[in-house]
Formats: structure tokens, C-alpha cells, sequence
């Protein structure tokens, strides 16, 4: 396949113009989607020039409307993608999310289903502040009926979003603000990534860092620094939460008996909880060391440039963290 590089922004903007030219059911829903402004990161810029307001449609400051909009249109056969600017703001239409577009399809027996995609971004780094740089993907995680992905590269979230437009079930789609710009190999043919099948980054023998969005770039970035220590560093990305591909994480660990788990949400029942719990359980015999995380203290996301670089993962805390691991420190 010819491939080019091109951003994350462009990626994604490129995989729902292709769904919807490919499928006339799919639209766009949200803030200030439209020409001129393209959302609040452009991602959306062009489309509804293109495709016109009738498909990408404006709405008015309120999450609980237009997502209520959007499970109602799903439910009649569209296929909505729905922007929420903030991942912070789906507060505002949990009650859409969670008691309704996540359980219409169980409690109908099968006889009613929500294709929705909710994309919405999170993550600090921007000097954001505590109501708009949080990760909140583990309480969707915890919610049954919805599927999580968090894309780290252009590829996957491409992929993986033309996939999430197809399925029957509501998709929380997780971006993050400084990924948007980042740039990497895209194919121009078609393809489409699988949900729950995750991608070794990078193949090592010393330990497993398995890491979600932003924080596989940080973390393939230490592995290089660590692999001039003599360490070396196999990186997975679970790519999507839920459904999560356990037995490649299992197989990894297996192989390098050493386990560190990265995100950016706070420590205290993070995703991250949710695979060391799994590796204990099937990989128990394999390991010869403590499991650790990688995580943001359980603070709010502070304002002040200096506090939010001091509560934030990068780098450094995840090559140290591992380093002392491997070294027998922990």
C-alpha cells in the first residue's frame, strides 16, 4: 500500500469524509463543527462545505441535547458522530450516555441498536485547568454497552474510527488536544483496524509497558533511551479499552516477566487497575516483580504550567519507573 504522512488531525478528518461518502446515513453532530471554525481543534474544517449543514450540524451549548439528538437519530438508522469539544463535558449528558445509548440494545432484546460515535478529546498540557484536561475513560470503560478506543497515532485512529462508524453498538472515542498536530505513516487505500486487537509498538525482552494514547509516544520515547542502558522495552497499545485484547498483553508479560502500566488519568482505579488485575489472574507464575503504574497523582489537573508538568507522566517518570524495575529497586 502507498503510504504518506500525514497528522492525526488529518487522519481523522479523512476517515469520517470517507464514511460519508461511502454511507449516507452518517453525520455530523455538535459545537461549532461547521465552517468556519471546524470544531474547536479542526478536525471537522471542510466537511460541511463539502457535505453541506444538513450533515454536519451546528447545535446550540448543550451536550445533553444534541447527544440525545444523536441516540435518537441512531435508533431510526442514522449513523451520527457526535463532538464533544471536552471529555470533561460529557458530565453534561451522562444520563444520554450511560443509562440510555449504552443499554437500549440489551434492554430491547437485540431489537433496537445505537450506532453513535461520541468523539471527544481529554489529557492535560495545555494548561487546561481541572474542568477541561481530564481522562475520564474508565468510567465509560466501566459502563456495559459501550465501546472505548484511544488512538495513539494517525494510523490506528483512522482505522480505527472508519470501524467504530460501522458498528451497531455506541463508540466513546477518545482523542487527545496534543496528538492533533503529531504526524505519522497513513496508507491512501482503504483499511480498517479491528476493535480488540492491540499493537505491539515495539518488541522487547526486559519489560512490558503497556500504555494508552499520548503515553505510548512518551513511552516509545524512553524505551529508546533506555535501550542505550542495555534495557530493553517491549511497548503495547491496547488501542482500544474496551473491548481490550488481554491475551496479547498476557503474552507479552509472559514473555518479558516484568509489567509497568502508563496512563495519563489519575492512579486510583484507572484503567490501568484493570489490566494489572488481568495479567495477576492469567499470568500469576510469569512474574517476577511488582506490578507498577505510571499515572497522574490523584489531584485535579492543576492550571499553573509548573504544577500541571509536575502532576503530569512524560518521559522521564516512565523511563525511571522501569529502569528501577528492571534493576531490582522496586
Amino acid at each position: 500500500m502507498a503510504v504518506r504522512e500525514i497528522t492525526y488531525r488529518e487522519a481523522l478528518k479523512e476517515a469520517m469524509r470517507e464514511e460519508m461518502l461511502r454511507d449516507e446515513t452518517v453525520f455530523l453532530i455538535g459545537e461549532d463543527i461547521a465552517d468556519p471554525h471546524g470544531g474547536s481543534y479542526k478536525v471537522t474544517a471542510g466537511l460541511s462545505t463539502e457535505f453541506g449543514l444538513d450533515r454536519v450540524i451546528q447545535t446550540p451549548i448543550s451536550e445533553q441535547g444534541f447527544i440525545g439528538t444523536a441516540v435518537g437519530a441512531a435508533l431510526i438508522g442514522r449513523r451520527p458522530i457526535a463532538e464533544i469539544l471536552y471529555i470533561d463535558f460529557c458530565t453534561m449528558a451522562m444520563d444520554q450516555i450511560v443509562n440510555q445509548a449504552a443499554k437500549i440494545r440489551y434492554m430491547s432484546g437485540g431489537q433496537a441498536k445505537v450506532p453513535l460515535v461520541i468523539r471527544t478529546q481529554g489529557g492535560m498540557g495545555r494548561s487546561s485547568a481541572a474542568q477541561h484536561a481530564q481522562s475520564l475513560e474508565a468510567w465509560f470503560v466501566h459502563t456495559p454497552g459501550l465501546l472505548v478506543a484511544m488512538p495513539s497515532t494517525p494510523y490506528d485512529a483512522k482505522g480505527l474510527l472508519k470501524t467504530a462508524i460501522r458498528l451497531d453498538d455506541p463508540v466513546i472515542f477518545i482523542e487527545h488536544k496534543l496528538l492533533y498536530n503529531t504526524k505519522g505513516p497513513v496508507p491512501e487505500e482503504e483499511y480498517t483496524i479491528p476493535f480488540g486487537v492491540a499493537d505491539v509498538k515495539r518488541e522487547g525482552r526486559d519489560c512490558t509497558v503497556v500504555a494508552t494514547s499520548r503515553t505510548v509516544l512518551m513511552t516509545l520515547a524512553a524505551a529508546e533511551t533506555l535501550e542505550r542502558e542495555g534495557i530493553s522495552v517491549e511497548v503495547v497499545d491496547p488501542r482500544t479499552l474496551f473491548p481490550l485484547d488481554v491475551d496479547t498483553i498476557v503474552a507479552s508479560v509472559k514473555k518479558t516477566s516484568r509489567l509497568v502500566v502508563v496512563h495519563e488519568a489519575v492512579e486510583r482505579c484507572g484503567f490501568g487497575a484493570e489490566v494489572v488485575a488481568q495479567v495477576a489472574e492469567k499470568a500469576y507464575g510469569y512474574v517476577d516483580a511488582p506490578i507498577v503504574r505510571v499515572c497522574a497523582p490523584s489531584v485535579p489537573a492543576p492550571f499553573a504550567r509548573q504544577l500541571e508538568d509536575y502532576v503530569m507522566v512524560d518521559e522521564k517518570k516512565i523511563a525511571d519507573k522501569v529502569r528501577r524495575l528492571v534493576r531490582g529497586e522496586i
